[in-house]
């Protein structure tokens, strides 16, 4: 899909957009939001988190919308510097790109980047939302780590599968392909 180095980076801003607030919206609604809501007294998850002062994280409470921007800059750095080059590499290993059926090869990144992503991610998740006032424990540390991971993993395969990079690809082609197709229309444009 993507040609250059410039359009990566488009492609991995776009997906991870999309990614860092299904998996906000997924922590805090579908896997903590009963918990929320019980401990705060609270009917609602958005609520809960407002009387408690935030979302806990790096040992204090954040809003939101910090909670994302920071999801939102580890998970960029990470795509790009690790899960995008590896997941290509790893799905060229299984399947030759050029002779492979499209899909196939797509599914194979989206496997390979979940497989990368989801335990990375995981593991920083782990750091941030670390229960700090009670001390810091390695192996507290690795059984958060592996709650998440468990967690994560099925809600990370299935919705980047059928959802989020079908969107993100469509988005991704509507975006370049209509300058793509406008920049042959000049080039012919010129020539005729």
């Amino acid at each position: 899909m993507p040609k250059n180095q410039f359009q990566r980076m488009v492609f991995a801003l776009l997906t991870v957009i999309v990614t860092v607030h299904a998996y906000v919206f997924y922590s805090l609604y579908v896997v903590n939001g009963t918990t929320l809501m019980t401990i705060n007294g609270s009917a609602g998850v958005i609520d809960a988190i407002n009387r408690q002062g935030g979302v806990y994280m790096f040992g204090r409470y954040l809003p939101i919308w910090a909670v994302v921007l920071v999801e939102f800059c580890f998970a960029y750095v990470l795509e790009v510097l690790v899960g995008s080059p590896c997941s290509f590499r790893l799905a060229s290993k299984v399947f030759d790109p050029e002779k492979s059926d499209p899909m196939m090869f797509e599914t194979a990144i989206i496997s390979a980047t979940v497989g990368i992503m989801c335990p990375a991610m995981s593991l920083i998740a782990a750091f941030l939302y670390y229960p700090y006032y009670q001390g810091f424990h390695l192996a507290t540390l690795l059984a958060n780590w592996l709650k998440l991971v468990c967690f994560n993993f099925p809600f990370a395969f299935f919705s980047q599968l059928f959802f989020i990079q079908p969107l993100i690809r469509t988005v991704f082609k509507w975006i370049f392909c209509r300058n793509t197709e406008n920049e042959d229309e000049e080039v012919n444009a010129e020539i005729g």
